[in-house]
């Protein structure tokens, strides 16, 4: 079965041209998102998801209609691999039904895992670099070693709410349960000692 899928980002945005090229396509079903590509969480993927069948291709009128990456994109055809299934970009005439459409992706692939292999050398650099100088990687904290441990001390209180802690700190849940397991592991290094 020939699965088309097409979004577009915003409620005023038009999927015509979309629909009319994935029908042209010779598509069976067609799934619609009106969502930003920048959202993981998509329904009409999520339904494809449990559609696809071996023999099943999934058709696009754009590879960016899919994926919000070419490292989002790769996921997407190695789960279409899984399910003995395949992508078809209409757009970009690539099918991964074909040999040559397999490399294609292939060729993608390679080069994302170049892309983040120079992204992780550029920043082992640059902290080897800072730490020459004296400086230590990492974002600054938010809060000096006082009000640290006040808010750690609230929190371990229980008697006012994370949220309210939050807020009279400036501070996000995640950074206040960060100062959290911060002090846990002090103390439990300190009991080590």
């Amino acid at each position: 079965m020939k699965i088309g899928y097409a979004r577009v980002s915003t409620l005023d945005q038009n999927l015509d041209a979309q629909i009319d090229a994935l029908r042209a396509a010779g598509c069976d079903e067609i799934i619609t998102d009106k969502v930003t590509g920048t959202v993981a969480k998509r329904e009409g993927l999520d339904k494809i998801r449990l559609m696809l069948r071996e023999g099943d291709t999934l058709i696009v009128w754009r590879l960016d209609r899919l994926g919000r990456s070419l490292k989002n994109l790769i996921e997407w055809v190695n789960f279409l691999e899984e399910r003995g299934a395949a992508l078809q970009s209409l757009h970009e005439s690539i099918n991964t039904s074909t040999s040559t459409g397999r490399l294609v992706f292939h060729i993608f692939g390679a080069l994302a895992e170049f892309e983040r292999n120079l992204i992780q050398e550029r920043t082992m650099v640059g902290l080897a670099a800072a730490r020459a100088r004296g400086r230590k990687g990492g974002a600054k904290k938010k809060l000096n070693k006082d009000k640290r441990a006040l808010a750690v001390k609230l929190y371990k209180e229980q008697k006012t709410p994370i949220y309210k802690i939050c807020e009279m700190m400036g501070i996000s849940r995640p950074t206040l349960y960060k100062y959290v397991r911060a002090a846990q592991e002090e103390e439990s290094k300190t009991k080590q000692d």
